[in-house]
């Protein structure tokens, strides 16, 4: 079972490097190791017993000897393996065939290019691409700057320019052609009089001489010029021309500015027209009225004064009496008979007589005459009187001597008969009541004061009102009612939009948000305000409210410029609808739909990714998770390894001392014993027992789990790990069975070795190189004396197992040294190596002469000096 799970990772582990392509820059690779269970073979060591030629004459020169020789075992162990692994390198996850760049932070308007690095859509920038672009920035990450002139609107996403009124181009650097204006120059200008238009507002840019909203009003008189504002410089009642500024003069005068009157002799327009008047007459030069000279009158001075008069423009009353006649230049009298003296006053007859001799009465009323001819007896009638008799008034008309001088009272003003003065009609005034009664009064003698209002005008003769237009009532204080306008409030408006007309001419006075002649118009896209003459100041909006200017946000912004995007949690226009995303789902704001996190779907984000897909819109497929408890998670990709495994596809088995979920547990197997990367249970080495490996084999036991029992004998202790037996002093053999030929009598370290004598004798022994020897006794058997040598021959006898090993070398000269009673002193060492792997031939014994000492290697520890005996075998 284990090796075929083994098996199955190994396979997993390969299929998936197999997956990537090496040559991707974003593929890294590493060296991985891997254990796999192998059958070894070692040198196992067991004892050989052989027999060799020697001294020994109780045995027949024969002597047993013993070799540890070595065979061939077997057993199961691990071994680290290697391979080249291939993977996303850091900052990419796995994603079928291809390593796909992380970003931990999603990149909402945009998409992931490398580790933690978003390419942005068009329109969209930030480290994240939520910022929307400025308004002088457009394209992936607002890398691209605005071409825009004359204050055009960007798009963000296209960097297309949406111009202002009055624009027009790519980049919107033209105006409106002539005769349009506003947004895209769709509206036509209705100035007149060739007047163009501002291509922005459609306000009329007049020519000189003209004026008003449409430019269809002249100038105003005594202005000329461009905006009509130029004084014009006419005199004397002179007009200018509207454009240039000329003057147009009266008639009677000339001259560039008007200042000149016609020369004598002519008058009227342009001075062109002849003077008619005679006897030295001169004519006005306005109107070209003759002024007469003294005794002349009429149109053309052709006439003398009429009776009575002389002078100039025979103003002057005669003063000559009784008939007498004046001179009409100079009023000198020239007196009727019977009448004498400066003014013809004094008369030749008494009053009252008259005739020859002054004898006949006079027939004259006596009331009314100043007095009768002296000669003829007519009567003088007084002034106003007249008839034979003087007892006649005079004729409607007339007035004066003789009613012979003509009323000059107009208007239908009464003329006083004596005096020719004149009672005004009601609503005149004056001498002769030719002067109307001045604005504001009325009635007799314009002695009554007028209660027009409002600019109304009173009717001179009984004060009675005639309003201006937009006004009414008798005093002219009562407005137009709402809708109507003009004289007697009779024309009804025809404003749209709420609207006011002005009650003088109905002209259109447009509320904020509308314009044109009847306001019928709304602004142009981009104004608001009174005449249109404000401007929206907005960012991303689909235009402003006409009236008050504010900023109509297009879906997804908001704030008094429509300049900030939608909140967390809103969409909508002005942001008004709030998201309805579940599972930290964000909500498009321009239509509110979601966007949902990694891990989650359907349109309100409510459901997670199906079994086998994660990430944002379940479009991931999960790894291929080796040893996991199920698909990846849902949110992250990662797979939710089971306990004993790691890495990005859970396919790393645990790192040697850690287990558990996540590997994230510590084993507690001591003497090198392995745990389970699972569930952290540990497999002792051979020799140790126990949950945790810490307890040596019991005495006896031996091998994995101490399953087997030791085979040595004589008290003999086995090896825990392969049942090696170790042998007690004097016992050898491979379960130490066979008994040594001789026995050292005391030892402190146990170690045995032997020593053949051929008589009772002391034996020397010694450290290596001659430090730590006990005491030297020197005695007759003694071959000889001193150090030992210093270096022994190099048989080193090896193994897997290390045994300590005593390899017994004699020298005997048996019958010779007994007889003789010579002494063979024997000096001996072991030497213990480390285990190799490869076997050892047996060392084979060595023979000596009867005068030489063969010296073989012992562990290098101090001996002490003892007696042995010579123990037959």
């Amino acid at each position: 079972m284990a090796r075929s799970t083994t098996q199955l990772l190994i396979f997993s582990l390969l299929q998936a490097a197999l997956t990537l392509n090496p040559e991707d820059p974003n593929v890294c690779s590493h060296w991985e190791s891997y254990a796999v269970t192998v059958q070894e073979s070692y040198a196992h060591p067991f004892d050989q017993i052989y027999y060799t030629r020697c001294t020994d004459i109780l045995n027949w020169f024969k002597c047993t000897r013993h070799r540890i020789s070595y065979k061939t075992a077997y057993r199961r162990g691990l071994r680290t393996m290697y391979r080249r692994r291939s993977q996303c390198c850091p900052g990419y996850y796995e994603n079928g065939d291809f390593c796909i760049p992380l970003c931990t932070e999603e990149c909402v308007h945009g998409r992931c290019v490398s580790p933690d690095t978003c390419h942005c859509e068009p329109g969209w920038g930030g480290p994240d691409c939520s910022s929307g672009c400025d308004s002088d920035h457009w394209g992936p990450h607002c890398s691209n700057r605005c071409q825009c002139q004359n204050g055009a609107l960007c798009n963000p996403i296209t960097g297309a320019c949406v111009c202002a009124a009055g624009f027009r181009g790519w980049r919107c650097e033209e105006l409106c052609s002539p005769g349009t204006h506003g947004k895209g120059c769709q509206l036509q200008c209705q100035c007149r009089h060739g007047a163009g238009c501002d291509p922005r507002t459609g306000e009329c840019l007049c020519a000189p001489g003209y004026t008003g909203v449409y430019c269809e009003e002249l100038c105003p008189p005594g202005s000329h010029g461009a905006h009509c504002e130029l004084r014009c410089p006419c005199q004397n009642g002179g007009t200018c021309h509207h454009i240039t500024g000329e003057c147009a003069c009266p008639p009677g005068w000339m001259g560039a500015v008007c200042a000149q009157p016609c020369p004598p002799g002519t008058f009227g327009q342009n001075c062109s027209q002849d003077c008619p008047c005679h006897h030295g007459g001169q004519c006005d030069h306005v109107t070209g009225q003759c002024h007469c000279t003294a005794g002349y009158m009429g149109d053309r001075c052709q006439e003398e004064c009429p009776f009575g008069t002389f002078g100039f423009q025979c103003s002057q009353r005669c003063d000559c009496h009784n008939g007498g006649q004046c001179s009409p230049t100079t009023g000198a009298c020239v007196c009727e008979p019977g009448y004498k003296g400066p003014r013809c006053q004094e008369r030749l007859c008494p009053e009252g007589l008259h005739g020859p001799g002054c004898t006949l009465p006079c027939p004259c009323d006596a009331d009314n005459t100043i007095s009768c001819h002296p000669v003829t007896g007519a009567c003088t009638c007084q002034p106003g009187w007249s008839g034979p008799h003087c007892n006649e008034s005079c004729p409607a008309g007339y007035y004066g001597d003789g009613c012979q001088l003509p009323c000059t009272c107009q208007n239908g003003a009464d003329c006083h008969s004596i005096t020719g003065g004149c009672t005004c009609a009601p609503g005149f005034m004056g001498e002769v009541c030719a002067v109307p009664c001045a604005a504001g009064t009325y009635g007799p003698n314009c002695s009554s004061v007028c209660s027009c209002n409002n600019g109304g005008t009173c009717s001179p003769v009984d004060g009675s009102c005639t309003c201006k237009e937009g006004w009414q009532g008798l005093d002219c204080t009562l407005p137009c009612p709402s809708g109507t306008w003009g004289l007697n409030c009779q024309e009804n408006c025809a404003c749209a939009n709420g609207a006011d007309c002005s009650p003088a001419d109905g002209t259109c006075s447009c509320t904020p948000g509308w314009l044109g002649d009847t306001c019928e118009l709304p602004c142009p896209d981009g104004t608001f305000g009174l005449n249109c003459s404000e401007r929206c100041d907005c960012s991303h909006a689909d235009g402003c409210d006409p009236v008050t200017g504010h900023c109509c946000c297009l879906a997804g912004w908001t704030g008094i410029r429509c300049d900030s995007t939608c909140p967390p949690g809103r969409w909508g226009p002005n942001c008004s609808v709030s998201c309805s995303c579940e599972n930290g789902g964000s909500c498009s704001p321009e239509d509110g739909s979601c966007e949902c996190a990694p891990g989650f779907r359907g349109p309100l984000c409510q459901r997670i990714c199906p079994p086998g897909l994660y990430g944002y819109s379940c479009t991931q497929p999960c790894p291929l998770c080796v040893h996991s408890s199920g698909p990846c998670h849902h949110v992250s990709g990662i797979c939710e390894c089971l306990p004993g495994f790691s890495g990005a596809l859970c396919n790393q088995v645990c790192a040697g001392g850690h287990f558990g979920q996540d590997c994230a547990q510590l084993c507690s197997c001591a003497n090198n014993g392995t745990c389970s990367p699972i569930d952290g249970s540990c497999q002792c080495l051979p020799g140790w027992i126990g949950t945790d490996c810490s307890q040596a084999c019991p005495p006896g036991f031996w091998g994995p789990a101490c399953f087997h029992t030791c085979s040595c004998h004589n008290g003999a202790s086995c090896s825990t790990e392969d049942g090696a037996c170790h042998c007690t002093p004097g016992w050898t053999g491979l379960f130490c069975t066979q008994r040594k030929p001789c026995l050292l009598a005391s030892h402190p370290l146990g170690i045995p070795y032997c020593s053949l004598l051929a008589t009772v004798g002391i034996v020397q022994a010694y450290r290596e190189g001659g430090k730590g020897a006990g005491p030297r006794t020197p005695t007759p058997c003694s071959m000889r004396t001193g150090e030992p040598p210093r270096e022994s021959p190099p048989d080193l006898i090896q193994g897997l197992e290390r045994p300590k090993v005593l390899q017994e070398m004699a020298l005997c000269r048996a019958a010779q040294q007994r007889f003789l009673g010579r002494t063979v002193g024997v000096y001996a060492s072991v030497r213990t190596a480390p285990a190799v792997t490869t076997s050892v031939a047996s060392a084979p014994a060595a023979q000596a002469s009867p005068d030489s000492t063969v010296n073989r290697d012992v562990p290098q520890e101090p001996l002490a000096m003892g007696v042995s005996s010579c123990v037959s075998a």
